[in-house]
């Protein structure tokens, strides 16, 4: 298949900008830090799952779907983004959420409700010895939907997938022509690494460009949850990709970097390294970034600045992939100091 012939849905404002980020790479002494801002996609506040969503969402209307059904933690961009693309489309959606419900419910949540969105919780995703009961109780959900005559598209976590990654793949060549037409050469791109399909993307772009960039993906999460999820290594999603558009970006596991050094104790538990991103960039750029997965990727990123992993005259790309909602119900950690 060509990558022409794959539907599409348009649910973004594209090309996003690709802005120099001044302050901070003074602050930092160098190298040379650019933003590639997803987080200005524009749909439902933003964020990179819009560019999964216009090819998910697309093959679900060619599949006749009338529910969009997905999976997420109870503060998920994914499912805010998917809710928000299958109203704009005229789909229902049914979020399958894990976590504690918050009371009143806040951040991504409050979006979801707002939107007039289903949801129910389930046992927590990353309890791998919960997933045989999550996978019967999504199974019998899908079913009494069919019974009564709903058709369900399924999207996993994160929208990965190789066809949603395939926006991701787009996003990689889209910053090559904005960068070539700067006279930039990108030397890293660093991206939070969820569930491994916006890395993914980006990783099989520049494989394909041949491109001689590193793609760093800092873990959101502990080492072994793509396994748990019963998702593939980056670098099997990264070839995927490629089978999918007619390409061979031939990835190897050590194309695949990802750092798990900055996740903390756990998915959604805030950092140190985080909180001071997170003020940071604020304070010396005016952009804000979220504690799950932007503020601990500028975390890593600083971190290997700061290591010296970099040259001044280098340049590195952070990839902000958005979740403004995520921000708010963390307002203990920021308020408790000017």
């Amino acid at each position: 298949m060509k990558l022409t012939d794959i539907p599409r849905v348009s649910l973004s404002y594209l090309p996003t900008p690709l802005e120099p980020l001044k302050a901070l790479t003074k602050y930092l002494g160098g190298p040379q830090i650019w933003m590639k801002r997803d987080d200005m996609t524009g749909l439902a506040m933003g964020g990179n799952k819009a560019r999964k969503l216009e090819f998910l969402m697309a093959d679900a209307i060619n599949n006749k779907a009338d529910t969009a059904l997905t999976f997420g933690a109870v503060s998920s961009n994914h499912c805010r983004m998917t809710a928000a693309a299958a109203c704009k489309l005229g789909l229902k959606t049914l979020l399958v959420l894990s976590g504690e419900k918050p009371d009143p419910p806040d951040g991504n949540l409050l979006l979801d409700e707002i939107m007039g969105c289903e949801y129910l919780f389930l046992p927590d995703f990353n309890d791998p010895s919960k997933f045989d009961e999550m996978r019967l109780a999504v199974f019998n959900i899908v079913q009494e939907l069919t019974e009564k005559g709903r058709n369900v598209y399924m999207i996993p976590p994160g929208g990965s997938t190789p066809l949603g990654d395939v926006g991701y793949y787009l996003a990689a060549v889209e910053l090559f022509e904005q960068a070539r037409a700067l006279d930039l050469k990108i030397d890293a791109i660093f991206v939070a690494m969820g569930t491994g399909g916006t890395h993914a993307g980006l990783l099989a772009g520049v494989k394909c460009l041949k491109a001689p960039t590193k793609v760093v993906g800092i873990a959101v999460n502990k080492q072994g949850s793509l396994e748990e999820l019963g998702l593939p290594p980056v670098e099997v999603i990264v070839n995927e990709i490629g089978d999918l558009i007619g390409e061979k970006p031939n990835a190897t596991r050590d194309d695949a970097i990802v750092d798990y050094n900055y996740y903390g104790e756990a998915y959604g538990k805030i950092t140190p390294g985080c909180i001071e991103a997170i003020k940071l960039v604020a304070r010396l750029e005016g952009i804000f970034l979220d504690p799950t997965y932007t503020g601990k990727t500028m975390a890593g990123m600083i971190d290997y600045i700061r290591k010296g992993k970099f040259h001044k005259n280098e340049t590195v790309v952070f990839m902000h992939t958005g979740g403004y909602p995520g921000l708010f119900p963390y307002g203990e950690w920021f308020s408790q100091e000017a």
